[in-house]
């Protein structure tokens, strides 16, 4: 009789203890995970968190103060200023990435400046914000990276723009099997997108892992007016008006599901209700 293993994922970018300080104020700190390959990671937190930190750090331009980080094959890193030369055109951007990059595809660049209707010719600093940005995606994805990194990659495009984007993105990652790391503190921006979480607060990882593993051990609970939860399980959030509270509450490893019944109404959580659960309940924690 034979039987058949699971391959187990590659690991595309990882951290150990990782802690990276400016003077006395810590950025990072203890900051530990593994990032499968092949997957879109929402790497999600408030202003301050250490977002930009980790991915500068996992992009090789700054150096750790402790512990290690970094990612499998090559790296693109498309910073939340997207910058280019504003004398340059699109086109010698093009040519600029061609001499500096060892593996360069010409080709996958010039077909993300034309779906998006980038002009070639014009020198980048006439072009719109959200235009100046797709110079710069098209730039690190001629790079054919292994882990594209992006800060804040769609704060300059408009509504119809990101979605076109974000959509261009998953094809490349189906396509190629590249591994993506998008931060954003717009949770809204994530759905349908992202596969993994890493939810930093105060340079901390707050969470990490599968978004569907993540999600599916907790449930959302509303009902008559309560200071308890209807079910066992420990108590993430708790809001409450004069006749109605609502639970997030993590369901207890290795017991079944429990049946609610009554009142009460039982619902799976959004990724935006599981991300602002916990960073109210790190804030609630600090302010204690």
């Amino acid at each position: 009789m034979s039987t058949s293993v699971e391959p187990v994922a590659a690991t595309a970018v990882r951290a150990r203890g990782l802690g990276k300080r400016y003077g006395s104020r810590w950025a990072l700190r203890d900051c530990a995970f593994d990032l499968p390959a092949g997957r879109v990671a929402a790497l999600v937190g408030a202003n301050g968190a250490g977002k930009t930190t980790l991915l500068t750090v996992l992009a090789g331009l700054l150096d750790a103060d402790e512990g290690s980080a970094g990612a499998v094959g090559r790296v693109a890193f498309v910073s939340q200023e997207k910058p280019v030369y504003r004398h340059f055109t699109a086109r010698d951007v093009l040519r600029l990435g061609a001499r500096l990059n060892v593996v360069w595809d010409g080709d996958r660049a010039r077909r993300w400046l034309e779906r998006f209707e980038v002009p070639l010719d014009q020198a980048c600093g006439r072009l719109s914000g959200g235009r100046q940005a797709q110079v710069a995606f098209a730039l690190a994805l001629g790079s054919r990276p292994d882990v594209l990194l992006l800060d804040e990659p769609l704060a300059n495009l408009d509504p119809l723009a990101r979605r076109e984007v974000t959509a261009e993105l998953l094809g490349e990652v189906a396509a190629t099997g590249m591994t993506v790391v998008l931060s954003t503190h717009v949770v809204a921006e994530l759905s349908g997108v992202a596969d993994h979480l890493l939810l930093l607060a105060h340079g901390r990882l707050l969470a990490g892992g599968d978004l569907d593993d993540l999600l599916g051990r907790h449930v959302t609970y509303t009902g008559p007016r309560s200071d308890v939860p209807p079910a066992l399980g420990g108590v993430v959030e708790a809001r409450h008006s004069d006749n109605q509270s609502t639970f997030l509450v993590e369901l207890p490893e290795g017991r079944p599901r429990p049946v609610v019944a009554g009142p009460w109404v039982e619902r799976p959580p959004t990724l935006e209700d599981y991300v602002l659960a916990q960073l109210g309940a790190t804030r609630n924690e600090a302010g204690a």
